[in-house]
Formats: structure tokens, C-alpha cells, sequence
């Protein structure tokens, strides 16, 4: 199988949104009047980003998830994406697979895949998405407020507990692993939680690389503010929150958990809990914006300073 029979056999489907979709040297489609487009990009590097061996359904399926989440963390509705893939070998079974997951969560969220690339190469996967919102209403990481609530969806430090699992490092009993591997391998997208919070949020971002580094993102575009941040309040699993191995770390910076942080006026506050009930998406509210230029600081059950290690993933790092 050629490049262009494995694009029109696998990755070419009706389009619902989309003049131009797959088959031509480009993709044309149109924006709505009033609405702004959001770009954005991300790549997945085998041995680097996912186990060489994961399942390629779930493969497929965190492709999309990562960028959908990059939607998300801006209110944005994601419409299009376009996929680059170098693949090995062409082993159908596997593609077969890798594209059922793919487009799974791609008719989940009614996303046109438009357009996109393939070669021969190390397995790398990359994704250009496209989405849009009212204009001038997108959630951004440069608004946050001296005195905004600091909110995290979901849970944090479950896809890091899955690596040190996948990573030999850590025994798990059956349902902790069942948890640990689904947030790692089949993480999900937070779009309609990003959506309704145009309404009342000031900034936002998605928990890629660590919850204390992408905080640190909003807070530094935001003017160099600071943080403060309530260790009991952190939403952590219930199935390992007290295990005597549970290490705080990866919770605070351990990333891959594409939950939503965002911050938010102290009046908004019955707005963000009837949104996330309206939504089905748990939400806490675990800090507070502060003005000093002084970072985040985490403090304990006691009221005193965390040491912090490490706040995240460094795509860079040679360990």
C-alpha cells in the first residue's frame, strides 16, 4: 500500500463543515462571521511522548485528545484538524486500529479531518487543529487577576503514576492500574467545560506538562503575578490519595493530565459549580492569584511551604 492508497483507504471521510476536505494540495473552508480561528499544533514522538508498544486504538485516540485539549483550555470548538504521521513500516492492522481511535473521538466532537501528510520514519505523529470562538471571547493565559480563585477540573498525578507503572518503577493492584493507564493512554479532552467558561473565567490552560508549570505559564503571561495553592484542596484519585507511595510530585508537576486550570473573580464562583454539574466534570477550587512576583508556593496541611523539586515536564531533558 502506497502513501495516497493509505490516505483514501484509512484517514479520508465525509466532511460536515468543509468545502475542500481531503484529496486536493489544500483544504478550504470558511470561518463563521463574528467568530475568531484558533490554531494550534502538537507532536507525539515514540519513545519520547508513548510507549512504542501502546494499543494503537488508544494511540489514536491521545493524538486527537491532546489537541482537543489545547480547544478546551480556550473555549474554543474545535472544527478541523489536519495529521502528519512518519510511520516505520506500514503495517494495516495497526493503522487500521490507530485510525478507529482516531476517528472515535473525532466524530465525538463532529472535528473535519482536512488534510495532513505521511512518510516513512521514526513513529512520530503530529496534529495542526483549528477551531473558533465569538470573537474577542476566547479564554487566554494573559488575563488572570490579582485575587482570582485558581480552579482545576477533574483529577491530577493519575497519567504520571501510569508512567512510573509503564516505567517498571511501581506495583499496582488491578483497579489502580485500570485508573492510572485510562489517564495516561485515553485522556479527555475537558471542550465542554472550556466552552462554558467563557462566560466567567479570566485565563485558562490545559495541564499538559505539570500543574505547576502551566500555572506558571498564566501566571508569568499574566504580568508576573504569583500563586498560592492549598495541597488538600488538589483533586487527587481516592485510590492512592493516602497510599504511603503516594508521591505529591506527581500530582504537582507530573503532567500528561490535559485537565483544565483556570482562574476566576471570587464572585464567580456558584457560576463555576453549576457550570461543572451542568457539564458532568468535577471541579476544586485549590489557590488563589496572588501580586507578589514570587512563583507559586504549595502549602501543606499545616499552613507551611512544600518544597518543590521539580514543577513539570522539560520536552528538552535528556532523562
Amino acid at each position: 500500500m502506497n502513501e495516497f492508497e493509505l490516505i483514501r483507504h484509512y484517514f479520508t471521510r465525509p466532511v460536515s463543515h468543509t468545502r475542500l476536505g481531503v484529496g486536493d494540495d489544500a483544504a478550504i473552508f470558511s470561518p463563521r462571521q463574528g467568530y475568531e480561528l484558533h490554531v494550534s499544533v502538537d507532536m507525539l514522538v515514540a519513545g519520547r511522548h508513548f510507549f512504542p508498544d501502546v494499543d494503537p486504538y488508544k494511540l489514536g485516540h491521545k493524538t486527537l485528545a491532546v489537541n482537543l485539549s489545547d480547544m478546551a483550555a480556550m473555549g474554543a470548538t474545535p472544527k478541523w484538524v489536519l495529521l502528519a504521521a512518519a510511520l516505520p513500516t506500514v503495517n494495516q492492522d495497526w493503522v487500521a486500529d490507530f485510525a478507529r481511535g482516531f476517528f472515535a473521538l473525532a466524530d465525538r466532537y463532529q472535528v473535519d479531518v482536512i488534510g495532513g501528510d505521511t512518510t516513512r520514519g521514526p513513529l512520530t505523529l503530529s496534529v495542526t487543529i483549528i477551531g473558533e470562538t465569538p470573537h474577542g471571547c476566547a479564554l487566554r493565559r494573559d488575563q488572570a487577576q490579582v485575587g482570582d480563585d485558581i480552579w482545576l477540573s477533574g483529577t491530577v498525578g493519575c497519567a504520571a503514576i501510569g508512567l512510573t507503572y509503564r516505567q517498571q518503577q511501581l506495583s499496582l493492584t488491578p483497579a489502580e492500574q485500570h485508573h492510572a493507564l485510562m489517564a495516561l493512554e485515553q485522556p479527555e479532552p475537558r471542550v465542554a467545560l472550556g466552552q462554558a467558561l467563557l462566560s466567567c473565567a479570566h485565563a485558562a490552560i490545559d495541564v499538559s506538562d505539570g500543574l505547576l508549570a502551566d500555572l506558571g505559564h498564566i501566571l508569568q503571561r499574566s504580568g508576573g503575578l504569583g500563586a498560592t495553592l492549598w495541597w488538600d484542596q488538589i483533586p487527587v484519585n481516592p485510590l492512592w490519595q493516602h497510599a504511603s507511595w503516594f508521591k505529591p510530585e506527581w500530582a504537582l508537576a507530573g503532567g500528561d493530565d490535559y485537565e483544565l486550570c483556570f482562574t476566576a473573580p471570587a464572585t464567580a464562583r456558584q457560576a463555576i459549580v453549576d457550570i461543572a454539574h451542568r457539564v458532568g466534570v468535577p471541579v476544586s477550587r485549590i489557590g488563589q492569584v496572588e501580586a507578589a512576583h514570587t512563583g507559586t508556593v504549595v502549602l501543606d496541611t499545616h499552613g507551611q511551604p512544600m518544597p518543590i523539586e521539580r514543577t513539570g515536564f522539560d520536552h528538552f531533558a535528556t532523562s
